[in-house]
This record gives structure tokens, sequence and C-alpha cells, in this order.
């Protein structure tokens, strides 16, 4: 099989092998290289770029870290670009967003923000969009919620299974992959800040309210629902804050 043809231009910053790792991630996405095409042989590419090959194999590396490529031992083996699954590329940009979150990058009022506006769309469509099996799925969480020996941290990864459940309902696959790395990657960091200044009683009643509206396909219901519980949600994080401003103070 003939390899493809690539366009080759001159390489200008220090990091040579991370342009050239953008260079072959951009003829992915511009669709002149597609999946299970196979890229040229390590030295072919060392001399095309006019580098060594440990610059390729690291640029391979990076790519490969991105779950762009994968390479194949034996006679037919080679390096080929890869059909990553939407789950890997879901994992890989939970693991970064919460990385970014853990450095500071984004602030909680931001994610709380962003999380709202998304999960608002969320609901509009579920509510139109639910079946049984959606609504069956978030009853369960509930119950599991009310349930006053439930561990916090179990609590919480209720509480995520219960949104992405929402995310689910809205039968929206774009969405939905947006919406998972915020649930899972935000959702149970806004837990952990605000869980000892939250009342339990107080989210199960606003997730019954989600899940009421949704079984009666009321847009504007679930809509006010995932409003009250964001608001509530940022008060809770506003008293945390006070509490630990006072606590350092003292």
């Amino acid at each position: 099989m003939d390899a493809p043809k690539l366009k080759y231009e001159p390489l200008v910053t220090a990091s040579l092998a991370k342009q050239i790792a953008e260079k072959i991630r951009e003829s992915i996405t511009d669709g002149t290289l597609k999946a299970d095409d196979q890229l040229p042989t390590e030295d072919e590419l060392a001399k095309h770029f006019e580098v060594s090959r440990p610059t390729i194999r690291e640029a391979l590396k990076r790519l490969a870290a991105q779950s762009l490529i994968r390479s194949r031992r034996g006679p037919a083996g080679g390096t080929f670009i890869n059909r990553p699954s939407r789950e890997e590329v879901s994992s890989n940009l939970t693991t970064a967003t919460t990385l970014l979150v853990s450095l500071g990058e984004f602030e909680v009022p931001e994610v709380l923000e962003a999380r709202h506006e998304l999960e608002v769309t969320c609901a509009r469509l579920a509510a139109v969009r639910n079946t049984a099996t959606d609504l069956d799925i978030m009853k369960r969480e509930i119950e599991a919620q009310k349930n006053s020996a439930l561990a916090d941290v179990d609590f919480c990864a209720s509480d995520v299974r219960f949104h992405r459940a929402l995310a689910n309902a809205a039968h929206n696959p774009l969405l939905q992959f947006v919406m998972f790395a915020v649930i899972e990657a935000l959702q149970p960091i806004e837990n952990m800040i605000v869980f000892r200044f939250r009342e339990r009683k107080e989210i199960v009643k606003q997730h019954e309210k989600i899940l009421a509206a949704l079984r009666a396909r009321n847009a504007e219901a679930a809509v006010t629902a995932v409003t009250e519980q964001t608001e509530y949600l940022r008060e809770r994080f506003d008293a945390a804050q006070e509490w630990r401003r006072q606590h350092a103070a003292s």
C-alpha cells in the first residue's frame, strides 16, 4: 500500500518533535490522513523532516499519547492512524479538565456557570426525548441518595450518576460527550468543596423536582429545577469559602 502523501514545511521553532506531531495531527484533522492509513517508516519520516530518528520517535510518542496512532508488529506491521473510541477521547478530556481545575485554571464559580448552561440544554431536550429507562435510572439514584447510611463519597458518586443520566436523557451524542467531561471531572470537585455545607435532603428534593419535570415532559419546569440546584450549590460554595476565610483568620 502506498503511503499517503503529506505536505512538509520548514520547521522553525524549538521543539522539533512537537512540531512534527502537530503537523501529522493537522493532516489527520483536515482529512489528508484517515483512520487505518499507514504512516511512513521512522527512517522515511526522519528523511522527510530532516531530523534524527529519536526526534521522530518522540513525535510519535506524543501522537500515541493522544490515541491518534497505533503501532503493530510483524510483517504487516507499522504505525497506523488510529480511530479512537468516544470513551477514550472522553477519558482524556476528563483527565485534562480535572488537572486544569486542580491547578486553578478554572474557578469554581466558572465551573458552576458552565455546568448550569450545559445542563439547562440537557434538561430542555431530556424533557422531550427521555425514555422510561432514563427515568428509571434517575429514580434508582434518588432512592440510593435517600439512604442516611450512605457514605459521603458514595452519595457524591450517586450524584454524578444522576446527572450523567440527565445528560443521557437528552439523547444528543455530542452534548453527552461534552457533559461527561463536566460531570465526571468537575462535579466531584464541587461536591468535595461543599459537601459539609449542603443538606443531602435538599439535593434529593432538587433531584426529585428534576425527575418529576422530565416525567411530565415539562421543559420549563426541568430548567427551573436545574437552575434551583445550581443556585443552591453556588450559595453553599460561598458559605464554604466564608468558613475557610474565618477559619484561616482565627
